[in-house]
């Protein structure tokens, strides 16, 4: 059984498939020719955290390949009233065809997949969020970047570990910028610059955002201030002085670069109103792809559960 809690669980190979689905699906989703891959499938979401694209593109997803979403709140099923995370794994995954959890802890989403009987697909966890830089690498292909530069300025979070798994496994260049204290954790990072060794990708840590940027074709970021956060706000907002990606900084990246945000964007503090509007053509973009990357990871899921 193959789920997708990680981007370090695939090969190159692998991850460049799910993109080429994407594409595929999503072009057939243009012209209106909506193919039934997943027909009388039924996908279970259980959401523990809110979300507005995670929420919509999945349902929308496996509607659009003949399936039917179920959305789960842990208010509204057992797991939100004690029951252990490994019976729920066992009852639902009887009765569904794949599941797709968002969650606080990576532990619990292992825990799950484990006991399942169908794959389970990670739509965040504080660790990870893999599904949004598949989104994001889709996005790129997309606009013409072919061999990315990327600067990511901002905290290191969940976003910025599915970056460094990205880069480390594809084997293009990263260069991520933090505050000291709000650097990537450790052993994520290790686990990434060893993967890094077989593709030769360059990933580089700094505290100065314009030394991440100089050069770069891709610039992203993040909210400082994350679900689960909000009594740091203060803090964190006075951590993060001078990482706003703002025209100034932006003019140190390649001419053409593209910005990235997986929203939602609080303009004016990790990026300013001019350069979110600038880019917004892009950044929306960046949004619609979830749906696509989402329904060609769940294809591509489907046509492995046996491998």
């Amino acid at each position: 059984m193959r789920h997708f809690l990680s981007l370090k669980d695939f090969t190159k190979t692998e991850l460049l498939e799910m993109i080429t689905l994407a594409q595929k699906i999503k072009a057939q989703t243009k012209m209106k020719h909506f193919v039934p891959y997943m027909e009388h499938q039924t996908l279970g979401m259980i959401f523990e955290k809110s979300s507005t694209r995670t929420r919509v593109s999945f349902e929308t997803g496996i509607y659009q390949l003949g399936g039917v979403g179920l959305f789960l709140s842990s208010n509204d099923i057992q797991l939100g009233r004690g029951e252990p995370m490994k019976d729920t794994a066992r009852v639902i995954s009887r009765m569904l065809d794949m599941v797709m959890i968002r969650t606080f802890e990576q532990s619990k989403l292992e825990e799950f997949a484990k006991y399942s009987k169908v794959p389970v697909i990670n739509g965040l966890t504080d660790s990870y969020h893999p599904v949004q830089i598949m989104t994001d690498y889709l996005t790129l292909i997309e606009c013409g970047i072919e061999t990315p530069i990327v600067a990511y300025v901002g905290d290191g979070n969940n976003i910025t570990h599915s970056w460094l798994m990205l880069s480390a496994i594809l084997g293009f260049e990263l260069r991520v910028a933090t505050p000291n204290k709000y650097a990537c954790d450790p052993e994520i990072v290790q686990e990434a610059l060893e993967l890094a060794k077989k593709t030769n990708a360059k990933i580089s840590f700094s505290s100065d955002p314009k030394v991440a940027v100089e050069g770069a074709n891709v610039v992203t970021t993040d909210t400082w201030v994350s679900m689960g956060q909000e009594d740091e706000k203060e803090e964190r907002l006075e951590a993060f002085k001078g990482y706003i990606v703002d025209e100034e900084l932006m003019s140190l990246a390649q001419e053409d670069a593209l910005f990235l945000h997986c929203l939602p964007a609080y303009r004016d503090y990790e990026v300013s109103e001019e350069t979110f509007e600038k880019h917004a053509d892009v950044i929306f973009l960046e949004a619609e792809n979830r749906l696509h990357a989402q329904k060609g990871i769940m294809v591509w899921l489907d046509q492995h559960r046996n491998s």
